[in-house]
This record gives C-alpha cells, sequence and structure tokens, in this order.
C-alpha cells in the first residue's frame, strides 16, 4: 500500500527545497518559519527540510554543520543552545524546530534528512506521532535506518527515501536489467531522491525510472530551479521536482494538468 506521505497530491510532486526564499525577499534564510510559510504560500504540499541538533538536544531545521553562511557566525550549530539560535534567527525568518514544524504547519508534508547521527533517534521520536505526513531520508542508510527503529518504537511509520549504499545498488541493480535484484535494492524504500547527474555520470535514466516504477518506488531529482529542465525531467516520467523555486514548479505541474 502508498503511504499516506505520498496522498497530499497526485504525482507530480513538488518539493520545496529547504522551504521557498522569494527572490525579492530580505532578509529570510532557508528552513525558517517564514521560508515554510512562503513554501506553503506557492502551493507546494512537501517541504524538504534538514536536521541538526543544538548543543542542548533540540533538534532543529538547519542545513549546514556550522552558522557561517547563514548567520555569520562560525559556530557549529551543535555548538550554540536552542535559545542561542533563537535569537540568531529571529531577524532571519525565524527558527523551527522539528517538533514545532509539526504543529505549526499541520497540512504540509515533510521530507526531513537527518544530517548528523546525534538527530537521528531523536527526529524518529518526534515526528512517530505525525509519520502519515513525513518521509525520513539521509546520505547514511544507517542514520536512516535508526531515525525510523526510534519511530516504531512509539508506534509511528513514516515513508522513507534511500541513503547513498541503498541508492549505489539500486544503480548497480538496474545496469543488470534484474527486476528482481532491484526490487531486493529497494525493499522497504518509498522513493528515491537523486540529482539528475553526478559528476559525468547520469543518473536519472527512463530505464531506472522504469526500474523504479515496476519496484513501487517513486523517484524525485534535486535541485532542479530551471523552468526548462523541469518539464525536460517531468516529459521524461519523474515522480517528484525538488526545487528551489517552489512557485516557478508549481505553476509548471499545473501547466501540465
Amino acid at each position: 500500500m502508498t503511504h499516506p506521505w505520498f496522498a497530499a497530491s497526485a504525482a507530480p510532486r513538488v518539493l520545496a527545497h529547504r522551504g521557498f526564499v522569494p527572490p525579492d525577499a530580505e532578509g529570510i534564510v532557508e528552513n525558517s518559519i517564514a521560508a515554510v510559510a512562503a513554501a506553503h504560500g506557492t502551493g507546494a504540499r512537501y517541504v524538504e527540510s534538514d536536521c541538526q541538533v543544538t548543543s542542548d538536544g533540540v533538534v532543529v531545521l538547519f542545513h549546514d554543520d556550522d552558522l557561517r553562511r547563514v548567520a555569520n557566525d562560525p559556530r557549529p550549530v551543535a555548538a550554540v543552545t536552542h535559545d542561542e539560535l533563537h535569537r540568531l534567527m529571529a531577524r532571519r525568518g525565524g527558527l523551527l524546530t522539528v517538533a514545532d514544524a509539526m504543529a505549526a504547519f499541520p497540512t504540509l508534508r515533510f521530507n526531513l534528512d537527518v544530517k548528523v547521527a546525534a538527530a537521528a533517534e531523536r527526529v524518529g521520536r518526534i515526528v512517530a506521532p505525525h509519520a502519515d505526513r513525513v518521509l525520513l531520508t539521509s546520505f547514511s542508510d544507517d542514520r536512516r535506518r535508526r531515525a525510523l527503529a526510534a519511530a516504531r518504537t512509539r508506534g509511528g511509520e513514516p515513508a522513507t527515501s534511500a541513503g547513498r549504499t541503498s541508492i549505489a545498488r539500486t544503480l548497480a541493480a538496474v545496469t543488470t536489467g534484474s527486476s528482481a535484484l532491484v526490487r531486493r535494492a529497494l525493499v522497504g524504500i518509498d522513493a528515491l531522491q537523486v540529482p539528475e547527474r553526478h559528476g559525468r555520470m547520469r543518473i536519472v535514466t527512463r530505464r531506472l525510472l522504469d526500474a523504479a516504477h515496476a519496484a513501487g518506488v517513486e523517484v524525485h531529482v534535486w535541485t532542479v530551479n530551471d523552468p526548462a529542465d523541469m518539464t525536460r525531467l517531468l516529459d521524461l516520467g519523474v515522480d517528484g521536482l525538488v526545487t528551489d523555486r517552489a512557485e516557478v514548479a508549481v505553476r509548471t505541474v499545473a501547466g501540465r494538468a
């Protein structure tokens, strides 16, 4: 059965990458309250975000390991308290914890990337009551599985997308042409979230899409900001676009309906 996370809209899906920062916005940064609210305002049903942990153990929506790029502060996120980060983000759109995101945006689906090991079990426990609208992922399959296991201890079963090792196994299986090997590589996986290319290697191909779809798995491509690329990938048959330009992607998808 399809996980409820996918029921917010029919494919193709728009996943607002770290929320949405309008091109003319001043002072708003990614993953903030304002950015997630702006993504919601575009009509996007899905928000892709990232999980870091503060020094006092609060899981926050934040991509980078440190504050340098977002707040011109060299400290790691793990070295500041929640209150310190809250003050820093107050003039940048507002800090969102994972718990606050679940409460403040009850109609949004979240695609949460577990960035650090310290976040894995914490994220799982927090999202367990909201598992119908959460997809957990990580480049690390170990972190992803730990987060899922923690959610299950609280009675939740979030959706999940493949980590780096699972993706590599899937790509290898696709080259063999064996549907059985592809299905084995994708056991317990709901989505593949991949870039179109990795260096010179093309990842998103019709062959991959057909193999994933035959196994009941969606393919979401990141990070797609050009309208022509959006259209080309949708024509190819991808199921979701992870994008910084949610407003453009929503219009592009709606124009094809």
